[in-house]
């Protein structure tokens, strides 16, 4: 049994991870006698089809050896020569590249397409000496020799079932016409090629089976790779308990903010920079304490208390330099800051003078230096806004 670095035996699956990451590195499936029988399978295929034309063709290619103008020979033989060349590159095409494509749907159907640019890297341990020595008397080497012997028995027990029926009528070949001849030909070897096929298709099954199991047992991971591998994924427990404070936390503001909103109705005035910051104030002059921050926000959290507020009738003022000291100093549910309780009286004192109907201008709102803010919070250094 194979022993990790940690030298616990790996008994285990390999985890999806760990395919992933051998599949980025190209240790994929790979049957190379599967590729032999796609690649027979479609020559079968491709001479089965052009079966029909075989005759034709065998007459076209006898027209290069015949010559019915003695006068102009010289040109006659440039010119077929021209036509052979050219078809002698084309049938090669015609007949490889669906090959190609065969053994292409092939390697998909096995392990997949992978580009793994690390597997086309140089390995120093494939040059050394006594790693191949070891790979020699492996039970890999031990495989190949088998599937080797496998084939040869079968590709020879394949074509002698096949050719023996075909010599008397291989025989009587010699006295046909050659397009006759061609297709008797042509017929045997349809028949060949199909007995080899199958050949090939039990050992590609074989071989498929050992290169499966064989991957699968070099990606085997022990317990404690699999321990690792999940601390690396899920992160540390002082990692993952880190996550779920922050995303409790994400979640308590969340539910505050919709709390928040749901009480903007309640407010006595909304004090806003006027888009860009809002704070939803209450306060009762009956009860003790200072004014209550409701609700507070910038950008569109900002924009909803707005929207609320005057659709409850929430008396909304523009108040810029306030409203920043207001949003950066305070929380909700909180009080506000006691260096903020003569601005806030000036435009509560304001508002109730507008509630019961006294017109009246907009105070003068004095802060202190230090609550004179920009909107990211930074003092103004005592300028006014």
């Amino acid at each position: 049994m194979a022993e990790g670095d940690d030298g616990q035996e790996k008994t285990e699956e390999p985890t999806p991870k760990k395919r992933q990451d051998a599949r980025d590195k190209g240790q994929i499936a790979t049957s190379k006698e599967m590729f032999v029988f796609g690649g027979m399978a479609g020559a079968t295929a491709m001479l089965a089809l052009s079966k029909g034309i075989m005759p034709w063709l065998v007459g076209e290619w006898a027209q290069f050896f015949t010559f019915t103008d003695a006068d102009h020979l010289e040109t006659l033989i440039l010119a077929k020569l021209g036509v052979a060349f050219w078809q002698t590159l084309l049938i090669p095409l015609v007949i490889g590249l669906p090959l190609l494509a065969m053994i292409g749907l092939m390697q998909a159907a096995v392990g997949g397409l992978v580009f793994a640019p690390d597997a086309l890297g140089f390995k120093p341990e494939k040059i050394d000496p006594l790693k191949g020595l070891q790979r020699m008397v492996s039970m890999q080497s031990l495989v190949e020799l088998g599937k080797a012997l496998l084939k040869v028995v079968l590709l020879v027990t394949a074509a002698g079932a096949v050719l023996m029926p075909l010599l008397p009528v291989l025989d009587r070949t010699l006295t046909m016409a050659p397009g006759d001849a061609a297709a008797v030909m042509g017929d045997g070897m349809i028949r060949l090629l199909t007995a080899m096929t199958l050949a090939l298709a039990v050992v590609g099954g074989v071989d498929l089976a050992w290169q499966l199991h064989s991957t699968t047992k070099k990606l085997r991971m022990s317990r404690q790779e699999i321990k690792d591998e999940m601390k690396q994924s899920e992160g540390s427990p002082e990692v993952k308990g880190q996550l779920r404070r922050l995303q409790m936390e994400a979640s308590r503001k969340g539910a505050q903010r919709q709390k928040a909103l749901a009480d903007v109705p309640n407010a006595t005035t909304i004090i806003t920079n006027p888009v860009h910051f809002a704070v939803a104030l209450r306060y009762v002059p009956d009860q003790p304490g200072a004014p209550t921050i409701l609700a507070l926000g910038r950008g569109p959290m900002a924009h909803e208390i707005i929207a609320r507020g005057k659709a409850a009738g929430v008396t909304v003022l523009q108040a810029p330099p306030l409203a920043r000291a207001l949003y950066f100093t305070g929380e909700i549910g909180a009080e506000i800051s006691d260096q903020l309780y003569t601005a806030v009286a000036a435009v509560l004192a304001h508002v109730y003078r507008l509630d019961n109907g006294i017109g009246s201008e907009i105070p003068q709102i004095d802060l202190p230096d230090g609550l004179m803010l920009d909107e990211f919070g930074h003092p103004l250094n005592g300028a006014q806004t």
